[in-house]
């Protein structure tokens, strides 16, 4: 391939004889896709192809970063149940609706749950028998029941629990999780994503905004992965390993000039980053997504199905060092039970096995106190039923649970009213949440910040504490 015609218009004034890094770029768009590869081509034999040293340079934005202080864990799974799941029917038992059934409350008449309660584990935990795999698992849960926000839609709810804010314009847990962090592999994206489609709202969701682009969630849909083709689009068909080499010489080289002459071009250089790990991702991704390679009593552990494939998927993410996965349930918004609140139990079910299974696996391969595993929705639902079966969405009171990652288990933190409509004891919002999240990853959310537009933001605003209550 002979690059010398690139060469002989568009002379940089500060490069003399040669074009900019950014008119070659334009120019040369199939070799933009290539840049991804000058880590892997720096060794002479094909061989050396296959991955890249974890110890990341420098200069790399998603290289492990030193936490403010030792964390008690290392990595988050979370379980998003969007569309809102009941507190009143899962995890806040709540035996006065009974009594107060038929009565006027906000938004209907109360309506007492059709599932039964029961307790569970040393701890005496009360669960509905929507979980019996789960209620297994009682003692590793610490179930937050004072949790309240500020709306009840979907769309500033989903915005709210995912990046602290109703509006669309925050970067989300997860791209501050890897901007304060970096990733412990190289070779897969510090932030993975797993939704089969996309929520109501879709990438906002687990978007970078102002953060360097290099932050932003990796959506993978899982409802049909064939690892062979999780990134295949990103194979060049065009261009051997010779060819390649000898464009990003090129191009690293005019990078490192331009580097030196007019500084650092954050935009450019983050995504160059991207293409980096992109191209990395060929070779390990295929590997961590194929649930195929697993033990067959392990995929029998998690069950079937696109959420249980999600959950097992999730582990064999995190245990190769991505910092968080994130597991939507479902695409659109299934836990919104308006109609029948007897969905739940469809929901529920599909779901319990794996998360079960995905907490017991954790523990014997001795990860799950290095793993916060965090549960929950955007809010819960109405004790009052709306018409005659359903439940409406419900932002005053309910429930989350996290377990593992320097929680204490069988633990009931927090309370609402004997009918579960407001947060009476120990309340806990959103910023309250993330700030103790951040905690547990060894990260002070008071310092973790970024310049933008004028003025440092963070993940809480100016709002969050850190509930050592519930820390081990």
């Amino acid at each position: 391939m002979n690059l010398k015609p690139l060469f002989a218009t568009h002379v940089d004034p500060y490069l003399p004889g040669a074009c900019s890094r950014r008119q070659v770029l334009t120019r040369a768009g199939a070799g933009f896709g290539m840049l991804g590869l000058r880590s892997l081509l720096a060794a002479e034999s094909p061989a050396t192809l296959d991955k890249i040293p974890r110890s990341a340079a420098s200069n790399n934005p998603l290289a492990p970063r030193p936490a403010h202080f030792p964390p008690r864990a290392k990595r988050v799974i979370f379980l998003f149940m969007n569309g809102g799941p009941s507190h009143v029917d899962t995890f806040d038992y709540k035996p006065a609706l009974k009594e107060q059934e038929g009565k006027s409350g906000p938004g209907g008449k109360f309506m007492p749950s059709p599932f039964q309660f029961a307790k569970y584990g040393q701890s005496g935990m009360e669960i509905s028998e929507l979980y019996p795999h789960l209620s297994r698992h009682a003692d590793d849960l610490c179930v937050i029941r004072s949790m309240h926000t500020t709306t009840p839609n979907h769309e500033p709810g989903l915005f709210m629990m995912n990046s602290g804010s109703q509006q669309p314009i925050r970067p989300s847990l997860g791209s501050w999780l890897t901007y304060g962090l970096g990733s412990e592999n190289q070779n897969l994206p510090g932030f993975v994503v797993l939704c089969p489609g996309k929520p109501v709202v879709g990438p906002a969701l687990w978007g970078n905004s102002f953060l360097p682009g290099i932050y932003q969630g990796t959506h993978i849909n899982n409802s049909k992965i064939d690892p062979r083709q999780v990134i295949g689009h990103l194979n060049n068909k065009h261009l051997n390993a010779g060819d390649q080499r000898q464009l990003l010489d090129l191009l690293q080289a005019m990078n490192d000039r331009h580097l030196a002459d007019r500084g650092q071009d954050v935009e450019l250089e983050a995504r160059i980053a991207s293409l980096e790990m992109a191209y990395r991702m060929q070779f390990e991704a295929q590997e961590a997504f194929d649930v195929s390679r697993e033990e067959e009593s392990t995929r029998t552990l998690y069950g079937e199905g696109e959420f249980a494939n999600g959950c097992l998927i999730a582990r064999r993410l995190v245990e190769r060092g991505v910092r968080m996965v994130q597991l939507y349930y479902g695409a659109g918004q299934p836990w919104d039970a308006h109609g029948d609140i007897m969905d739940h139990k469809r929901d529920a079910l599909k779901s319990d096995q794996a998360i079960a299974a995905l907490l017991q696996d954790l523990k014997s391969r001795g990860m799950l106190e290095e793993t916060l595993i965090l549960w929950g929705g955007e809010f819960g639902r109405t004790p009052a039923a709306q018409g005659a079966k359903g439940r409406d969405h419900h932002h005053t009171g309910f429930t989350v649970w996290m377990a593992g990652g320097g929680v204490k288990g069988g633990l009931t933190y927090g309370a609402t009213d004997d009918v579960g409509v407001h947060a009476v004891e120990n309340r806990m919002d959103v910023h309250d949440l993330h700030a103790t999240i951040l905690h547990l990853m060894g990260l002070d959310h008071t310092k973790l910040t970024y310049r933008y537009s004028g003025r440092d933001f963070r993940l809480t605003d100016v709002h969050g504490t850190v509930t050592n209550a519930i820390l081990a």
